[in-house]
């Protein structure tokens, strides 16, 4: 029963996405794609205060890729960027609710990886080199 619950989550995020689009004048944005399976992704981030004030994100792709983007553009916006440089792969798995297999964990992460780049290039973090080529 819970496990349809999140499956169904994750199918209203992809078909009626959060704060999708871009930002005219984003102070932060990046993007990158899963070769493996074609998905791409773009997110703007507008920082004032200290704090996500504004997420957008567009991309292409398969269900957990583009629900994992909605998904994670609602966990951030409003947030301090203290927080929301310490999100990690825990936390997107958590909000999908559901077991994703290690084929599937670059889709669910790519959203997670475009932020954390994004935030870097922004100077808002500095880039984790370690588990850039990490098997997810």
């Amino acid at each position: 029963m819970a496990m349809d619950f999140y499956r169904e989550y994750i199918l209203d995020h992809y078909r009626n996405p959060r704060n999708f689009g871009t930002l005219e004048q984003p102070d932060v944005h990046s993007e990158d794609s899963n070769p493996l399976c074609g998905d791409q992704l773009a997110m703007d981030l507008v920082v004032q205060d200290g704090r996500v004030a504004e997420v957008r994100f567009k991309g292409r792709g398969c269900a957990i890729s583009q629900a994992s983007a909605s998904m994670l553009s609602e966990m951030i916006e409003g947030q301090p960027i203290d927080e929301v440089v310490k999100l990690g792969k825990e936390e997107v798995l958590e909000v999908l609710g559901i077991p994703i297999s290690p084929a599937r964990s670059k889709c669910a992460f790519l959203s997670l990886r475009v932020l954390h780049r994004g935030l870097a290039m922004g100077g808002f973090e500095h880039p984790n080199l370690d588990d850039e080529d990490e098997d997810e």
